[in-house]
């Protein structure tokens, strides 16, 4: 346990995987402005996650915002990011089996929070950057227990096999979808990419938005911020927050 951020106590904790006998490390960030039961947020990051060693580099710059506002956050070290990167061969099986494996840590993440007493498993909601928004669609599709999904420079990845191509899966997420991306992103082209997974969406057309700045891959934070806060305050209800406690 970690306390000495003003804002939040950080737990390392660790949880089974759903396969192979293996443990999923995490960090869960407690907001110190609120009480308990939290509504509490999975992060999935992005892309960066598969080269940098170790979750304890990771700042909080993506996820903080969310636990100023009151919210908990849990962090899982999904499979092939930091700690848990093995060598593994190239090709379609890998990454068949990989993605499939990182939606059950989401899945095994949630099974972790229903254990707690201190989270509010009826307000639990998913946030994914780049990486984390792209296999996010899958997410939202598996994992009924989800409130709400945002996702931040989402498009459809090509090239996957359609076992875990989002295409197959979009049809499929019903429940609330926040997209924010931007219109120029190079990795996930608009048109291309963007608009057909919007499309896609199986979610009813007042519970999904696309919010589209023109921007790179990823939209200005300050509005990322904005959206993110205003769509949970939305669908999973407002935090009263407070002062900070004190350690």
């Amino acid at each position: 346990m970690d306390d000495r951020s003003p804002h939040w106590r950080a737990e390392k904790v660790s949880f089974a995987a759903a396969y192979g006998g293996e443990h999923i490390p995490a960090l869960l960030f407690l907001p110190k402005n609120a009480r308990p039961p939290f509504q509490t947020v999975v992060y999935f990051p992005p892309g960066s996650a598969l080269h940098l060693p170790s979750i304890d580099r990771v700042g909080g710059r993506e996820f903080a915002f969310l636990v100023r506002s009151g919210r908990a956050v849990l962090f899982p070290v999904y499979q092939q990011t930091y700690e848990r990167r093995r060598p593994r061969a190239d090709g379609p099986s890998t990454d068949r089996e990989v993605v499939t494996q990182r939606a059950l840590d989401v899945r095994r993440a949630i099974d972790f929070l229903e254990s707690r007493t201190d989270v509010d498993r009826e307000r639990i909601a998913f946030y994914g950057l780049s990486m984390g928004a792209v296999e996010g669609t899958i997410v939202g599709a598996v994992e009924p227990r989800l409130r709400a999904l945002v996702l931040v420079a989402a498009g459809l990845d090509e090239g996957m096999p359609a076992e875990v191509d989002g295409l197959n899966f979009a049809p499929r997420v019903h429940v609330p979808v926040l997209m924010v991306t931007g219109r120029y992103d190079f990795a996930l082209p608009f048109e291309t990419n963007q608009v057909p997974l919007f499309r896609l969406l199986g979610s009813p057309e007042k519970d999904k938005k696309h919010v589209v700045f023109d921007t790179g891959h990823v939209p200005p934070w300050p509005d990322v911020v904005r959206e993110t806060l205003d769509w949970l305050d939305h669908y999973l209800g407002p935090v009263t927050t407070g002062p900070p406690t004190q350690p």
